[in-house]
């Protein structure tokens, strides 16, 4: 089996007519991945307003020429498609040979019977966006194409299925099923054979096995390997295995996988090779920020990194499946995945989504995303929808139970959930809810009217079937039903599916204390685009009884929450997460905006945290008011500038774990020192920081020459002792030369008319962030500039890929 990278050679363009032809002007050369709706303009009036980041809607025609070489008369050639949103259709010599409505879902194509072999051929994909998201979707082939050329006698792709048996102390027993089809007439027999190499690349185990098949038969040839001294996989030590298979006069296919197993229990919680563990998650978007919805591996592998340097060991593909990039980083780096399948079943969420494609293609999607996500050891959990509306009436629980039977018989060996949020399940039921509180503005009144539906009585018995279709019980905003389910339903496993993250002090010991609950996904790990504003303070004066808005007017871009900004910068919540998972001593300081300090803000959304940054460097407020944030694991906080005490404050009394503090700004050295009974337990330091240069750091100079590999460039204002200036923003313009482009940029800046395939953006807080892509092998030249500032210059180099993706992995 060869699989061919096929990202490279292509053309986008606005669609035309049937009967069009020749080059257009609008045409430009791309790389895949490639999100082509990123450089659209962004308008107050869009369709689809700040759900979508203000973007337009979008419809997108890519083209490659490629020759068919005589060697490939009589093989098998398919396409790989692994993402291509939305509505994409195939096209081969203007031919339509394949379609797939969902955005995020992988597909394969049969090329084979529309090839002029020993030709130049066309292939055109075209795709539609727009108004069919509650976020930034992008438009186009935003995950990697491939070609499979295949021996009429072969490895079916996907066909290689690796299962953990048994643990038994050291030793491992695993099974391996591979699934072989014989395309051509004659009866063959062959022999598959088979090698598992250990992390270290020592072979460990192998087999040999002849299968005969006849013409056009699928036979699936089943091998166990009993591996000692096992090394096994799980977040902490995430060792992988190889296993190396081939048939006879055919290249060896490679699949990763690790060996580990995954339980549940009410009694005991979650257990990945017997040992408990916890799930520290966080939900995330597909968008990677600059790039758009372009899912290019580094960017992905970043992204894990950096969420697992912050505290998380999980992420929640929210709401639709993950790239296989993202999928090698989590297997990688010991992360661990719920995979999510779908936003919606039949009842839409926008006007053009996919409830208008569910009847018609769930089960294909489901069968893709599990062919695609089984191997890989991260994936411990799938996720059959979010947020679904019907989970609440008898017929959403008929659907709730037919996809979790459906993802069972494709994989036994994973467990089922489903993202319940039990107010909106009980939506239909408005009457029922009235009679049980006393009336709708009774509901209203409540602090917490998400928690206070989603322990109803109502809610309890209209979620009660669908959730009983499900391994583990999936809760979006609805811890008020953690403890009291434990009585109500003994044998109930329930993982926090999507919390706020300005809950986390108050949920997370309850969650440690309750064994059936197995952890908490955040809402976000990390910014994302679209839905706009949804976690930003709001400091416009509103009128009695308005309710805050969480759509920000235009030109906001980001959802403006995560524990991460979109440049992959932690924010102050991160370390308050840190600590509140006990993983951080040292306390932490966060300093409220000056600016807004005499605007109290109107209303903080529960997807947000304070409007803070840590920086003890605001020029301009001198002896003006500035609220401060000590974040600590103790009992009490005292607040020093330069030695001289400023005050005490006893740490939790509104939030836990937080001390707040209201002093007024002077340059200096500010300590804070945390005790408990009386005995220091910790301390930390914000300095004033001198005067700004401009700085520029790559996260790493050596680079692959290939579509997969990045660079990414903080540009940061830091004096001369290192520190960053956050007080000080001006704009900041790049220029690459050599054999690479500029993929992206942008700041934090979550409201902005700025655009990600500028040169050129102003700091936020500081700082931004540059993307460099290799376009060939070479040296790479970044230069930096702003007014004002020596230049800065980085050199990168791009080497020769070691190892082309011409094999199959992790299928």
């Amino acid at each position: 089996m060869t699989r061919i990278p096929f990202n490279s050679g292509w053309t986008r363009r606005a669609p035309r007519g049937a009967f069009a032809a020749g080059p257009t002007s609008d045409e430009i050369a791309v790389q895949l991945p490639d999100d082509a709706l990123r450089d659209e303009e962004r308008t107050p009036d869009a369709p689809g307003r700040g759900a979508g980041a203000y973007y337009p809607n979008g419809a997108y025609t890519y083209v490659k020429q490629f020759p068919a070489p005589e060697e490939w008369e009589g093989a098998i050639v398919r396409l790989e498609v692994e993402g291509a949103y939305r509505h994409a259709q195939v096209f081969l010599n203007n031919d339509l040979v394949g379609n797939r409505s969902d955005g995020y879902a992988r597909f394969f194509v049969d090329l084979t019977p529309f090839l002029r072999i020993g030709e130049e051929n066309e292939l055109r994909i075209e795709v539609r966006a727009g108004q069919d998201s509650r976020w930034y979707s992008g438009a186009g082939l935003h995950r990697p194409v491939s070609l499979h050329v295949d021996a009429p006698l072969h490895i079916v792709p996907d066909g290689i299925e690796v299962d953990t048996v048994r643990l038994a102390g050291t030793r491992a027993v695993i099974e391996v099923r591979t699934r072989l089809r014989n395309a051509g007439i004659p009866t063959r027999t062959v022999r598959a054979s088979s090698q598992v190499l250990d992390p270290d690349g020592r072979p460990v185990a192998s087999a040999s096995t002849p299968a005969t098949l006849v013409g056009g038969e699928d036979a699936t040839v089943r091998q166990r390997f009993y591996i000692d001294d096992v090394a096994l996989w799980s977040p902490d030590h995430p060792h992988l295995h190889t296993l190396r298979i081939a048939l006879e006069d055919s290249e060896p296919v490679e699949v990763r996988f690790g060996i580990r197993t995954v339980t549940v229990d009410p009694a005991v919680g979650l257990e990945i090779n017997g040992e408990a563990v916890t799930i520290r998650g966080a939900s995330v978007h597909h968008d990677n920020g600059p790039l758009g919805a372009a899912a290019i591996g580094r960017a992905e592998e970043r992204r894990v990194a950096l969420l697992k340097e912050a505290g998380f060991n999980a992420i929640r593909s929210a709401h639709n499946p993950i790239s296989s990039a993202m999928l090698d980083a989590c297997d990688r780096l010991g992360v661990l995945v719920m995979d999510e399948a779908f936003d919606m079943w039949t009842r839409g969420k926008s006007p053009f989504d996919y409830a208008l494609d569910f009847p018609q293609w769930w089960r294909e999607d489901l069968t893709a995303m599990v062919a695609k996500d089984r191997n890989h050891p991260s994936v411990i959990i799938y996720s059959i929808g979010n947020e679904i509306a019907e989970t609440g009436s008898r017929h959403g629980a008929r659907i709730a139970r037919g996809l979790a039977e459906h993802v069972r018989a494709l994989d036994p060996t994973r467990l089922v959930t489903n993202g319940v949020n039990a107010l909106l399940a009980s939506l239909d039921d408005i009457p029922a809810l009235m009679e049980e509180f006393g009336g709708l503005n009774q509901i209203m009144s409540e602090g917490d009217y998400f928690g206070t539906v989603s322990a109803s009585r109502v809610a309890g018995e209209r979620i009660e079937e669908s959730s009983a279709a499900l391994d583990v019980l999936g809760l979006n905003y609805g811890e008020t039903r953690y403890a009291q389910d434990a009585q109500l339903y003994p044998g109930r496993v329930i993982v926090g599916s999507e919390s706020f993250p300005s809950q986390i002090g108050r949920l997370w010991p309850l969650i440690t204390s309750l064994p059936h609950v197995i952890g908490d996904f955040t809402w976000a790990g990390w910014d994302y685009l679209g839905e706009v504003g949804l976690g930003s303070t709001n400091y416009s004066p509103r009128a009695e009884g308005q309710q805050l808005a969480l759509e920000g007017e235009f030109p906001f871009l980001t959802a403006n929450t995560g524990d991460l900004d979109i440049t992959g910068y932690r924010r102050p919540i991160s370390y308050y997460r840190e600590i509140v998972y006990g993983l951080r001593a040292e306390p932490y300081i966060a300093v409220h905006r000056p600016d807004r300090y005499d605007e109290p803000f109107a209303q903080r959304s529960p997807w947000g945290w304070s409007d803070s940054v840590a920086s003890w460097t605001w020029p301009g407020f001198e002896g003006r008011g500035i609220r401060v944030e000590v974040y600590a694991a103790a009992e009490e906080v005292a607040l020093l500038l330069d030695g001289r005490e400023l005050g005490r404050q006893r740490v939790g009394d509104e939030v836990p774990l937080l001390a707040l503090f209201n002093v007024e700004y002077a340059a200096g050295s500010l300590e804070a020192v945390a005790y408990t009974d009386g005995r220091e337990v910790g301390r930390t330091t914000l300095v004033t920081a001198g005067a700004p240069r401009l700085t520029a750091s790559a996260d790493r100079r050596e680079l692959t020459a290939d579509d997969a590999d990045l660079a990414f460039i903080a540009i940061e204002f830091r004096d001369d002792s290192g520190r960053l200036v956050a007080s000080h923003d001006q704009e900041v313009v790049v220029e690459v030369t050599g054999a690479g482009v500029l993929a992206g940029m942008c700041s934090a800046n979550p409201s902005t008319t700025e655009r990600f395939d500028a040169d050129r953006w102003r700091t936020f807080d500081g700082r931004a962030l540059a993307v460099i892509r290799p376009t060939g092998p070479g040296a790479i030249d970044v230069r930096v500039t702003s007014q004002g500032h020596d230049n800065v210059a980085i050199r990168l180099h791009a080497g020769e890929d070691s190892e082309p993706l011409t094999k199959e992995r992790n299928r």
